[in-house]
């Protein structure tokens, strides 16, 4: 393919002083009128942001369902108090940094539906998209790194669990009868699991309480740091 309107060598010298001047890998592509007519590449890159949105998104909700309270919510987590409280409710601890993440991740799956769009337009042999790509990649780039950084260090790192909460749901769960099966089989686990339901007890009372297995045996084999793996909860 013969130059029009640039000397000879242009785009390798070009594509070289860019990968000079940042460091990065530039080369010219092999082919120009699929570079010019394709942006493959940077929708794939816009994917890529996508692709680390989504977790983000859960791990922010996940954190302020957990830290929903204090009293009428699940309560397990304490979240760092960056703000005096809440417009209407004096004392509340709102999620913010949660928040925030939660509206960048929902932004940055927004700016790739723009750029997937973009990117299957410009008939033929040009795509006169770049300039929306860009821009909702560039956007996408800057708030995923703000909003992972503040949310690293004014949500994340100053979350402590509220562990007696914890023990709370852990010691009143029915869940754990599970552990109880390959000992006295299903249907006698089932029994205690609807004894403690229905009188309102604890598993370790409704098992006692049954005379299937006394409370020592009950304690060892339902032992809920076990169930999580070996290392895992003390982590």
């Amino acid at each position: 393919m013969a130059p029009l309107n640039a000397p000879a060598g242009f785009s390798k010298a070009i594509a070289s002083k860019i990968a000079e001047l940042t460091g990065r890998p530039f080369v010219t592509a092999p082919n120009k009128f699929a570079a010019l007519s394709g942006l493959d590449a940077m929708a794939r890159a816009s994917a890529g942001l996508r692709g680390l949105a989504v977790p983000l998104l859960k791990i922010a909700n996940d954190m302020r369902l957990l830290a929903s309270g204090p009293r009428c919510g699940l309560g397990e987590l304490h979240l760092p108090e960056n703000e005096p409280g809440s417009s209407i409710m004096p004392g509340k601890v709102n999620p913010t940094q949660c928040e925030a993440l939660v509206m960048i991740a929902t932004q940055v799956l927004g700016n790739d539906a723009t750029v997937g769009f973009a990117a299957s337009q410009g008939q033929l042999n040009l795509n006169v998209m770049r300039p929306v790509i860009l821009a909702n990649c560039l956007h996408s780039i800057r708030i995923l790194a703000d909003g992972c950084h503040n949310f690293r260090v004014f949500s994340v790192e100053g979350t402590e669990l509220n562990e007696p909460r914890l023990a709370q749901y852990v010691n009143g769960s029915v869940m754990l009868v599970t552990a109880l099966s390959p000992a006295i089989g299903y249907d006698k686990a089932a029994a205690i699991a609807h004894r403690a339901t229905e009188q309102n007890l604890s598993l370790r009372e409704a098992a006692v309480q049954s005379g299937y297995l006394d409370g020592e045996t009950f304690d060892r084999l339902v032992n809920p740091l076990d169930m999580v793996g070996n290392g895992v909860a003390g982590a």
